[in-house]
């Protein structure tokens, strides 16, 4: 009852972007249950099989839409004062995960319904021609297979908000957990966990307290932290109205990897070309391999992307704009890949087009609006994402004079550096995936 009262008390941002789930699960639903009517209307279990086999790139691709879009939800996210009232993190990951289901469930029904339209089972006028073949209109269908491909969205969405909301412990820089709290809930001071035991070992606190006092001795004197506030003052008076936000150290580690695995996509499709088995499994071995390359390369190419915008004497914009797209490399760079992945898959998978089975022309239209819809829309939210984790820097920026028009053109400088960087890459990394498949 929380998770419906959430769901229709968001605003209708929140509201339109649940209804893009919504849309991807009765997509996908429609596509499994598609999957069924061919496996009743032929008794080829193999040809059955790829085409349920052909469903799990629409339902990763909407799974990944309803993890985006929980991310974004103001309703679930963790503020003071929730815990409370018994609204703590774990039970704000429950309420995001059956709000998920809610929309994924809502999607599932209206599959059903239209496949029991288009079947003749709710009017008795099924639909003719081609749509024979995977609509398996006469036959009895199957209920709780039925349910449970419908199942598999809702389950899978939900189970993945789950995993990607759950609670985490602070890490430091070492990348050890930080507890205010230590075993059976007796507080501590020290931030290093202890081994079993070391708590009451003798001479423990003795140079835990001793350690606290040379702490406090090296401490600066408040004549030092005069000098460094105005230090710190005068540096803020010469500098630009414009400050950018702070830098992350480290760069994604995914991009060695991807380029290691898009390489050996490509060779793959190029070793399948040369042995004459253009269209077959290695040439298809090779164009996934390339996508899953193409889709780690994401974070790591927006992250140069931002360094190369800070290179050679920045000003202020180059400096704001860089910044903010190596500090959100991770959360706008994973979408980016996926999208690029899935329009070189798609230009290549086009040369195929007239070898598929006229009858399921059709569906494999909706199968890549959807796939492209889901990465699209997955894109835009982490987008937004990005622009409410940095609404606290944005306002400090105003606050310091910074214009609107300049915050503005630093959006658009981001976008054109992307559009520049990843736009050349995908089209030759789709030039060369089609060749191995046009034979």
């Amino acid at each position: 009852m929380l998770a419906l009262r959430l769901s229709l008390g968001a605003q209708p941002a929140v509201q339109v972007r649940r209804l893009l789930v919504a849309g991807a699960s009765a997509g996908t639903g429609f596509l499994l249950l598609s999957a069924l009517g061919h496996a009743l209307s032929h008794p080829d279990p193999a040809a059955s099989a790829l085409r349920l086999a052909w469903c799990t790139a629409p339902l990763a691709a909407t799974v990944h839409l309803a993890v985006a879009v929980a991310r974004t939800d103001p309703a679930t996210r963790p503020r003071p004062g929730l815990s409370a009232v018994g609204l703590g993190p774990v039970k704000l990951m429950a309420v995001s995960a059956a709000t998920t289901a809610l929309s994924c469930v809502l999607g599932s029904v209206l599959a059903l319904l239209a496949f029991l339209q288009l079947r003749g089972d709710l009017t008795g006028m099924p639909l003719g021609g081609g749509a024979q073949e995977f609509l398996a209109a006469g036959r009895p269908l199957p209920l709780p297979a039925a349910l449970t491909l419908l199942a598999l969205v809702p389950l899978s969405a939900s189970a993945a908000v789950a995993t990607a909301l759950r609670p985490r412990e602070p890490m430091t820089g070492a990348g050890r957990a930080v507890r205010a709290y230590g075993r059976f809930g007796a507080y501590r001071r020290t931030p290093v966990q202890d081994s079993f035991g070391a708590y009451g070992r003798f001479g423990r606190q003795l140079g835990a307290a001793a350690r606290g006092r040379r702490t406090a001795t090296e401490a600066p004197s408040p004549e030092q932290d005069g000098a460094r506030a105005q230090a710190a003052e005068q540096t803020a008076g010469s500098s630009p109205a414009v400050v950018p936000p702070p830098v992350p150290t480290a760069a994604p580690s995914g991009l060695p990897w991807g380029v290691a695995v898009l390489a050996v996509g490509l060779a793959v499709e190029a070793a399948a070309s040369r042995a004459g088995s253009e269209g077959g499994p290695a040439a298809f071995l090779g164009l996934a391999l390339t996508s899953l390359g193409l889709a780690l390369v994401g974070p790591g190419l927006t992250h140069l992307c931002g360094r190369l915008l800070q290179a050679v004497r920045p000003g202020a914009l180059r400096l704001l704009a860089g910044r903010v797209l190596m500090t959100e490399a991770t959360r706008i760079g994973r979408p980016l890949g996926v999208v690029c992945a899935v329009m070189s898959a798609a230009y290549a998978m086009a040369s195929l087009h007239d070898r598929d089975d006229p009858s399921a022309g059709p569906l494999v239209v909706l199968g890549v609006l959807l796939v492209a819809g889901c990465t699209v829309a997955t894109l835009l939210t982490a987008a937004v994402e990005a622009k409410q984790a940095h609404a606290d820097t944005t306002a400090s920026l105003r606050r310091l004079g910074a214009p609107a028009g300049t915050l503005r053109r630093a959006a658009a400088l981001r976008a054109v550096a992307l559009l520049t960087l990843f736009g050349p890459l995908t089209v030759a990394v789709a030039e060369l995936s089609a060749w191995p498949l046009s034979g």
